[in-house]
């Protein structure tokens, strides 16, 4: 059982001890698993995890009268909620920092904050124990947010074409995880450095889930519920990853009253193209800090743009909001001399290193002390 190290204090922490830290947690054991997770794998702190408070709640969502095949032909005509995103929280008992909001990537869910696959701390824990109260989202139509299954009854029963039935997706465990993912350069084979713990990947492939965004209108209601969010908790640090990089923007154009910064983690795209002037300028008022971590020209396996390509996206985008007298960087953690980070940044790992870094960001450039 591996104790929990604290490598912040109540100021922020300087780079190189970070590093030194984080290579010394590497060195204790973190590269030793050789299983995946199971209940003898997790990590318990020594020091007790104190609460003001725990729980869970929905924001948005929309009220609609389905037909008995609609709702799977177990009863009469009735009416449901669709369109909600399900909300985990915890508030530590001295909260002293600002809220941050934690939104997960394609085909997953709000676990990529927590437990990561080999037993460790997640970010969900570790920014709570300093002083960040922490919100945990499942996007809308996935996980505990649920989806709208009218469709695929109505197409069962030959009430719906089957070709409005629009395919879901999921991610493979050897293109679309490790070489998208940037794990290593092929299957099975890990970058030498790799900070993801590779000896736990079947966990990773547990925590898959089938992806119904191609059914999300556009904008996607996740980034209206994020606005919502941060404007009932009167602000909030929008941190999101992947697929969902773009939605605390989104968020912001909808309604930037809340949000007083965002964290795009390997953002899938940041539409540096797509945003006009007008938009930008108004971008230009919540600071980004953009984060990505290493071997950007890894062959991805799938369709679509290369990491590098994705990367230069946000680099243009930075540019962008700083030319509008925006506050925007970006995190690239090998320029830090932190090497090997993958796309799941937060599971990597060094996991609380990179969160340190984040967290000094927050600090510095946000920097709303609540005093609780």
């Amino acid at each position: 059982m591996m104790p929990f190290i604290n490598t912040r204090s109540n100021s922020p922490t300087c780079r190189a001890t970070l590093f030194v830290a984080g290579m010394l947690a590497a060195a204790i054991g973190f590269e030793s698993r050789v299983a995946a997770q199971g209940l003898d794998d997790l990590q318990t702190p020594e020091e007790p995890l104190v609460l003001k408070d725990r729980g869970s709640f929905f924001v948005g969502g929309k009220t609609v009268d389905q037909t008995s095949v609609e709702l799977g032909s177990f009863g009469p005509d009735d009416r449901i909620t669709v369109g909600q995103m399900y909300v985990e929280y915890m508030i530590p008992d001295k909260a002293a920092n600002l809220p941050v909001v934690m939104v997960h990537g394609a085909t997953l869910s709000g676990k990529s904050y927590d437990t990561t696959p080999d037993g460790r701390m997640g970010w969900f824990e570790y920014f709570v124990r300093q002083s960040y109260p922490v919100y945990v989202v499942d996007q809308v139509g996935r996980a505990r947010s649920g989806f709208n299954q009218a469709v695929f009854n109505n197409v069962h029963e030959g009430l719906t074409p089957a070709d409005e039935q629009r395919r879901i997706f999921r991610l493979g465990d050897q293109f679309g995880a490790w070489t998208n993912f940037r794990f290593g350069p092929e299957p099975g084979e890990a970058h030498p450095d790799t900070q993801f713990p590779v000896d736990a990947v079947d966990e990773l492939s547990r925590q898959s889930i089938p992806d119904l965004n191609v059914w999300s209108p556009t904008p996607n209601p996740t980034s209206d519920a994020l606005a919502s969010l941060a404007g009932q908790l009167e602000g909030a640090v929008l941190v999101s990853h992947s697929q969902s990089g773009p939605f605390p923007l989104d968020a912001a154009l909808a309604d930037p009253q809340g949000i007083r910064g965002a964290v795009l983690l390997e953002p899938g795209t940041c539409k540096s193209d797509s945003y006009s002037d007008t938009q930008i300028e108004a971008l230009a008022e919540v600071p980004v800090l953009v984060v990505f971590g290493d071997y950007l020209d890894n062959p991805t396996g799938v369709p679509g743009p290369t990491w590098q390509e994705r990367f230069d996206n946000c680099q243009s985008f930075i540019s962008r909001l700083n030319a509008a007298n925006g506050n925007a960087e970006m995190l690239y953690p090998p320029e830090e001399g932190i090497d090997g980070n993958s796309h799941m940044i937060m599971q990597d790992k060094n996991n609380l290193q990179i969160a340190d870094l984040v967290m000094d960001w927050i600090d510095e450039t946000v920097g709303d002390e609540r005093g609780q």
